[in-house]
């Protein structure tokens, strides 16, 4: 069985547009913090350490969101993030944001590790790999 990373929020007043629901742009700031923690927290490899410690980073590849409730300030957001694939350079993640039983966006992401310098990807360290590895969803039938 994987493991899920996961992370809590409270939707803040900067978060939100003049009527209290969160602007959407805002929630691609909270992918960037759950991808943030997971690297830090989960693979044991914080994007400050990355930087500065190899010259490597992960920019984002390609995202794609679908909205599914509004959020609302003061609202209490659960981020969930499973990798759904892990290649030679890339890794795509399966973001889930909710709100008690509430689903309010699903997002697939992938990241590309790269060379900052050299601006092109680079093969993920067998440390980086091996821990995002327990965090592969379970692939299952169409």
């Amino acid at each position: 069985m994987s493991e899920i990373f996961t992370i809590r929020r409270q939707v803040e007043f900067n978060h939100c547009d003049p009527a209290g629901i969160v602007f959407y742009p805002r929630y691609f700031e909270m992918i960037s913090a759950v991808q943030e923690r997971f690297f830090a927290d989960a693979v044991g490899m914080g994007w400050d350490q990355m930087i500065s410690g190899s010259g490597m980073a992960t920019p984002m590849g390609q995202i794609d969101c679908r909205f599914h409730a509004p959020s609302r300030l003061g609202d209490w957001l659960d981020l969930s993030l499973g990798v759904k694939r892990i290649g030679r350079s890339s890794a795509s993640f399966a973001i889930t944001c909710t709100s008690g039983d509430e689903r309010r966006f699903t997002c697939q992401a992938t990241v590309i590790h790269a060379d900052v310098a050299q601006g092109t990807s680079a093969a993920w360290p067998a440390e980086m790999r091996d821990a995002m590895t327990l965090y592969l969803i379970a692939k299952t039938p169409d």
